[in-house]
C-alpha cells in the first residue's frame, strides 16, 4: 500500500484527491494538511463518512509524524516550492499539481531530488486528455507553425497564464523553434490585447470567468485553413486518473520530472 499525504486538502482539488486516494485499493490516506482549515473533519469536507481524519496545519510535522511515501500538493504558487522542499528533505516523493512554480525553483528542486535519489512529478495538468491535446499540438506545429493559445479557467485561479498553456508553448517552441508571426508594426490599442508573448513568438491569452473549470485550445492558421485542438475539463474528477497514475509511477522514479507525459509516453 502506498501511504499518501495530501497537502492543500481543503481546496477543491485537494478534496477530490482525498476521495480518490481513500477509494484506491493500493493506497492509504495517512494525512490531510491545510493551514487554512486546521481541525476540520475530512468526512465533512468530502462527504465520505468513513474518512476519519482531521485536517492538520503543519506540513513539516505531518511529514515527520506519518512518514508517507508520497505527498500530493495542490496548494498555492506561494507555498508549493517550500512544500516540495520539505517533502524531499523528509524522504517523501512529491506529486505536484500546483501551478506557478518558477523555472529556477524547478531546477533547484530537481537537484535536491537527484541528491536524495527520490522520484517526483510536477504536472501542469493531470487530465489525460490535456496531455494528449499538448502532444497533438506539437505534432501539428510541424505543418502549421502559426499558432496561438487560449486558456480558460475559473475566476478563482491565482496564476495566469496557466501551467498547461506555458507547458504547451514550451513543447511547441522546442519543436518548431523561434518563429515570427503577425505584423512587426502591430499596435495594441489596449495594452495586452494580443495576449502575452511566450519565448519563441507564441501568443497566450488567458480567460478567467465563473462557470469554467479548465479548458484550452490551440489555434493554428495556414493557407486557406485553420486547425483548432481543444480540451475541456468539465469536472475536477477528470484530473484524478492522472493523479492516481502519478502516485503509482513516482514510486519507481529516482528523479524529479516535469510533465505527466514523461511517465505516460515513456514506453
Amino acid at each position: 500500500m502506498i501511504k499518501v499525504l495530501v497537502s492543500g486538502a481543503a481546496g477543491r482539488m485537494g478534496r477530490e484527491v482525498l476521495k480518490t486516494v481513500f477509494h484506491s485499493d493500493d493506497m492509504v490516506l495517512v494525512s490531510a494538511v491545510d493551514p487554512v482549515a486546521p481541525g476540520q473533519s475530512t468526512a465533512v469536507l468530502t462527504g465520505v463518512a468513513d474518512m476519519q481524519l482531521v485536517v492538520e496545519a503543519d506540513l513539516a510535522e505531518a511529514l515527520k509524524r506519518h512518514s508517507p511515501d508520497v505527498m500530493v500538493d495542490f496548494t498555492t504558487p506561494r507555498s508549493v516550492a517550500g512544500n516540495v522542499e520539505l517533502a524531499l528533505n523528509a524522504g517523501v516523493r512529491p506529486v505536484v499539481g500546483t501551478t506557478g512554480l518558477a523555472a529556477a525553483d524547478i531546477e533547484r528542486l530537481s537537484r535536491l531530488a537527484a541528491e536524495k535519489k527520490l522520484g517526483g512529478i510536477i504536472a501542469p495538468n493531470f487530465a489525460i486528455g490535456a496531455i494528449l491535446m499538448m502532444q497533438f499540438a506539437v505534432a501539428a506545429s510541424k505543418y502549421f507553425p502559426h499558432c496561438e493559445i487560449i486558456e480558460l479557467h475559473h475566476d478563482q485561479k491565482l496564476d495566469a497564464p496557466s501551467g498547461t498553456a506555458i507547458k504547451t508553448a514550451e513543447l511547441i517552441a522546442a519543436r518548431r523553434g523561434d518563429f515570427v508571426q503577425g505584423l512587426p508594426a502591430e499596435v495594441e490599442k489596449i495594452p495586452g490585447a494580443r495576449g502575452g508573448e511566450f519565448s519563441g513568438g507564441i501568443r497566450i491569452h488567458s480567460v478567467r470567468l465563473p462557470g469554467f473549470v479548465a479548458h484550452q485550445e490551440v489555434i493554428f492558421g495556414g493557407l486557406g485553413q485553420t486547425l483548432t485542438i481543444r480540451h475541456d475539463s468539465i469536472s475536477r474528477e477528470s484530473f484524478m486518473p492522472g493523479v492516481q497514475l502519478a502516485i503509482r509511477r513516482v514510486m519507481d522514479l529516482q528523479e524529479l520530472v516535469y510533465g505527466l507525459e514523461k511517465v505516460i509516453f515513456e514506453n
